[in-house]
């Protein structure tokens, strides 16, 4: 996929370096980002059109309620990143030869060094992991498609170029593909630099463009607090936005200090507080300005006559379509080291099938897409089940099987926290999930 790489990464998909750097030079050359290369990758994983829901986000949640809530599930995300972290560290400790391993491998190797009676369970942890991370992946793909055809198919219908929704999604098809078949995150930078910039600048005007709408509603017009079944939604867009534990160890290998990532100043904790603050603002902003009337994507509150608004419509659509392939390509290095192995024509012919595969995907996401036409409720619904379970629950899960092998490592206060993180992922999983799919099933008339 073009992420570093670990010796035995590389002896598997030696293809994604050219077939032409031996494994020694390869592993001297992985650790290649710097603290603002990572910085950027991790602020473009965790902010896209997340960011632009926190409207809809604070909506569910009310104006205290969710002030409150979100940097409490901040931390969380943050803490359960930094288990992942220390287990994978762990993991490659105790494997001879090993230098780094990503999520899924990190999860099989801390069962497979785990408790006896729990070693067993080692493959079918990791591919549980994978499923979830394909799954989630391919639903923040798709529903990337729709907020860059929701915000231009706007524009183009105020400037009297009448086409359907429809033939828009097609038309951003093959722009989606260019950069997708990026097989290096090194050269994915640049284009992760240009959503984030996109993606500010999009936030930043809108924001502008709300404070000039004249006077801000009284807060007393707002909700302070919600109720339960709009909370479990909140709750399912907030993790949503969060989610980017996918990449924390990928981003994490690829600086040449991985101290730095996680450091009390590191990366890691500076990246998350710049990002919770923007979703604070943006939702604040935005639910105070337009109330239950808020969009799941702010941007389409803007009044579409306003030249103004238009263009940040099409830059923020911009950033999105920027994000793309950093959200894909996670998926693609899931699916493609089984797929190379399980027949010789792709061990033949790696390059040309891995591009093929990638061709495939994309369209997937595309027609995926098109086929929902309620795909939000469909992506909350993944992002229950799936992105909490990734975020909270495996985290927590993978701290206990480490901390059995250690004497005296697992204590009360170790236990509270850990059983205290998995209440509050089963609430939000149960919850989250049931609403979904009522809303779901309200949505298709069932």
């Amino acid at each position: 996929m073009g992420l570093p790489m670990d010796i035995k990464a590389v002896t598997k998909s030696s293809d994604e370096n050219d077939n032409v750097e031996d494994v020694e030079s390869t592993v001297k050359k992985r650790n290649t980002n710097g603290r603002l290369a990572t910085a950027t990758h991790l602020f473009k994983g965790s902010v896209g059109a997340g960011l632009f829901a926190m409207g809809d986000c604070y909506k569910n949640g009310g104006l205290i309620g969710a002030t409150v809530l979100l940097p409490i599930l901040a931390v969380i995300c943050v803490h359960c990143e930094r288990m992942l972290i220390d287990c994978s560290v762990s993991a490659v400790a105790k494997t001879a030869g090993a230098t780094f391993y990503d999520y899924p491998e990190t999860v099989e190797k801390s069962f497979e060094y785990g408790p006896l009676p729990l070693r067993r369970f080692s493959k079918f942890m990791k591919f549980i992991v994978e499923m979830f991370l394909c799954v989630t992946q391919f639903g923040f793909c798709s529903i990337y498609f729709v907020f860059i055809t929701e915000n231009v198919h706007q524009v183009l219908e105020q400037n009297g170029i009448h086409i359907s929704q429809e033939l828009v999604m097609l038309i951003t098809l093959l722009p989606a593909m260019i950069p997708s078949l990026l097989t290096n995150l090194k050269y994915i930078a640049p284009v992760s630099m240009l959503a984030n910039f996109a993606l500010l600048f999009g936030l930043v005007a809108t924001l502008t463009i709300a404070f000039q709408q004249g006077p801000m509603p009284p807060i007393s017009e707002r909700n302070y607090f919600t109720n339960g079944t709009q909370m479990s939604l909140f709750f399912g867009t907030a993790l949503f936005s969060y989610e980017g534990i996918a990449l924390i160890l990928p981003l994490r290998n690829s600086m040449r200090e991985p101290k730095d990532f996680s450091s009390k100043f590191g990366v890691l904790n500076l990246t998350m507080i710049v990002v919770t603050a923007l979703f604070l603002f943006t939702g604040f902003v935005s639910y105070l300005r337009w109330g239950e009337e808020v969009q799941g994507s702010i941007t389409l509150n803007l009044e579409v006559e306003e030249v103004m608004s238009q263009v940040v419509k099409i830059i923020a659509a911009l950033g999105v379509f920027f994000g793309y392939p950093i959200q894909f390509f996670i998926m693609i290095r899931i699916i493609w080291p089984p797929m190379k192995e399980s027949s010789s024509c792709t061990q033949k012919f790696p390059i040309t099938i891995q591009v093929i595969l990638r061709f495939i995907m994309v369209i997937l996401t595309f027609i995926v897409a098109l086929a929902v036409p309620k795909l939000s409720l469909f992506i909350s619904l993944i992002g229950a089940m799936c992105s909490t379970s990734l975020a909270f629950v495996i985290p927590v899960l993978i701290d206990f099987v480490v901390r059995a092998q250690v004497p005296k490592a697992l204590n009360f206060w170790i236990y509270l926290k850990n059983i205290v993180i998995m209440l509050i992922a089963v609430l939000g999983i149960v919850t989250g999930t049931y609403q979904s799919i009522v809303e779901i099933i309200k949505a298709f008339g069932l």
